[in-house]
């Protein structure tokens, strides 16, 4: 009577037993999400303030458009000058060089800031550039110039209000820049996700710090009798 053939069963080769334990999620110590919406909220009311400074500094910094009148109209004193187009222009600079400190100021703060602080920056820029169009069109001159004309009298030149040719498109600046600069800033210098480790296994296991069951050792079979 021949012993029986069939091998002890043995585990498979690429499974270990017990079966490894799932690896919980890593933390990568963000903020959570209540956490990120009051820093965005603080964002967009610092960028706000800021706002009123941004309109000082165009109302300083912006050329003024001179008009005179004859007594029936209002005209450009000098045709040819780009005084008009340079107070657009000054406000678009000014509100850049805002967006871009914002930016910068809000990634050294905030690191690992995800995207409700990106929002914040914008709603921010918008604010802020509502702000600095209104204390610099309350502070740049009287609105009516027709009252302001008969006020001075003809041939007597005088500055026209200070305002915003391009309108709402001028706002615009400080919130593109300030998106731009810190999605740039987190791109080149912004924290790394850990990349997952390889042990040399195939198929890679799901934890290769996991100890692997002992192998069961195998019996050794008896010889056959070639005559049976």
């Amino acid at each position: 009577m021949t012993a029986p053939l069939t091998p002890p069963h043995q585990p498979p080769h690429d499974s270990a037993w017990p079966p490894p334990s799932p690896v919980p999620p890593a933390e990568d110590g963000g903020p959570g999400t209540a956490t990120e919406i009051r820093q965005a909220a603080v964002v967009a009311a610092a960028s706000g303030v800021a706002g009123a400074l941004l309109g000082l500094l165009w109302l300083w910094l912006a050329p003024r458009v001179s008009l005179i009148s004859d007594g029936k109209a209002v005209f450009l004193r000098n045709s040819e000058a780009e005084s008009a187009i340079g107070a657009d222009g000054t406000f678009v600079l000014l509100a850049l060089g805002f967006g871009a400190v914002a930016a910068a100021l809000v990634f050294l703060v905030h690191r690992r800031g995800g995207v409700a602080l990106v929002l914040g920056l914008a709603l921010g820029g918008i604010l802020g550039s509502l702000l600095a169009w209104g204390v610099g069109v309350w502070f740049g001159g009287q609105s009516d110039v027709v009252a302001h004309a008969k006020a001075v009298g003809p041939k007597v030149p005088f500055d026209a209000p200070l305002g915003l040719g391009m309108g709402f498109a001028a706002m615009l600046a400080w919130p593109i820049a300030a998106m731009i600069i810190h999605l740039a800033l987190t791109a080149l210098f912004g924290p790394r996700d850990p990349e997952p480790e390889y042990d040399g296994t195939w198929p890679p296991q799901a934890n290769p710090q996991a100890p692997q069951a002992p192998q069961a050792p195998q019996t050794p079979q008896p010889p056959q009798d070639p005559q049976s």
